[in-house]
């Protein structure tokens, strides 16, 4: 395969193949990397500047949102994510503070150094490698085992994965080149799909994809129970057809390691780099980034009334459309029995 890349230089926005004179002042990122902007994003600079404009003269004259950040770095989440789209992005500004709004009470702090969320962190549950794969993007990597459902809770394990999205948002090459995600299931018990409620289970599924501006480009699971499966497939019924295709369930890590470069997988998995070692870089990432990730709580929400779902009729907050969807989910968590 392709050399992955390591990513070893701060401040976090670049990568260490960039060579002077090799940035688009305007971007911050390589010639390569826009070539993809362009391609597949339909990015160019005027674009970009038309769209920014637009976005920012939206926020300004709509009353139902307040405090939202406006800088480039910020919008250009949405934007990117939904391919220069400004309706489709400015939807999905909205869904993302409602998301926010809705789910504060298992969100509600988003700093790592939080004293629980950081024993979270450095005990391996997720993080990103820092090597990029051969498309740019960054690996992010999952072990349920590392969850100990008798010292954390579903606001801990959220918090954590919305901490590190929003960090790893803050970087324009993730924005365009997309992250790919590992989840390890080896050690699951009852314990740890107990700790959520299923309604903020179901919810968070439901709205996720909607709702949170990244390019998801492949999804991976191994060493799945045969009972966990109901989980994922009732989970599969809340993702778009996109999201279905993208997710590939591995019985061995051997055959994870056939699928995406052993080269961006922590030591543990199959790779070279112990896990250690990419949480201690991931963690100067992180400190890199915390102002601005927690520079977001101020931002709000008022009102709902702009938000059109899928079927353009229900609401983000419209749990009674989302009935079929809970009894999938809860009829899933009744039958989970794992060893």
């Amino acid at each position: 395969m392709t050399t992955a890349r390591v990513i070893l230089n701060f401040p976090w926005t670049s990568s260490s193949d960039k060579l002077k004179g090799d940035f688009f002042q305007d971007t911050g990122v390589t010639d390569a990397v826009m070539k993809i902007a362009r391609k597949e994003l339909r990015e160019d600079k005027t674009i970009r500047e038309q769209s920014l404009e637009q976005l920012r003269e939206w926020l300004q004259k709509n009353g139902d949102v307040e405090n939202v950040r406006t800088d480039d770095l910020f919008l250009l989440r949405f934007l990117r994510t939904k391919k220069f789209s400004v309706p489709m992005a400015q939807q999905m500004i909205l869904k993302y503070l409602n998301f926010r709004k809705v789910f504060t009470h298992l969100i509600h702090s988003l700093d790592f150094m939080s004293p629980s969320v950081q024993k979270l962190l450095d005990g391996g549950y997720i993080f990103p490698s820092p090597i990029r794969d051969k498309h740019g993007r960054r690996v992010v990597v999952g072990f349920a085992n590392h969850f100990n459902p008798t010292e954390h809770t579903s606001s801990d394990m959220a918090r954590l994965h919305f901490i590190t999205y929003e960090t790893l948002m803050e970087d324009p090459e993730n924005q365009i080149c997309g992250l790919v995600h590992i989840g390890d299931f080896k050690g699951i018990s009852t314990a740890h799909i107990a700790c959520w409620n299923p309604t903020d289970f179901l919810r968070i599924m439901k709205w996720g994809e909607q709702s949170i501006p990244m390019r998801n480009k492949e999804v991976h699971l191994v060493n799945v129970p045969s009972t966990v499966k109901y989980i994922i497939e009732a989970g599969k019924s809340m993702v778009s057809k996109k999201m279905k295709e993208r997710l590939q369930v591995h019985v061995t890590v051997s055959d994870l390691c056939k699928k995406v470069d052993p080269a961006c997988l922590p030591k543990e998995l199959g790779g070279t780099m112990p896990m250690a070692e990419m949480i201690e870089i991931w963690k100067m990432e992180l400190s890199a980034k915390r102002n601005l990730v927690l520079s977001a709580a101020n931002m709000r929400i008022h009102s709902d009334r702009g938000i059109v779902s899928r079927n353009g009729t229900d609401r983000n907050n419209n749990s009674n459309s989302s009935s079929l969807g809970m009894e999938t989910i809860t009829g899933s968590f009744r039958k989970l029995e794992v060893d």
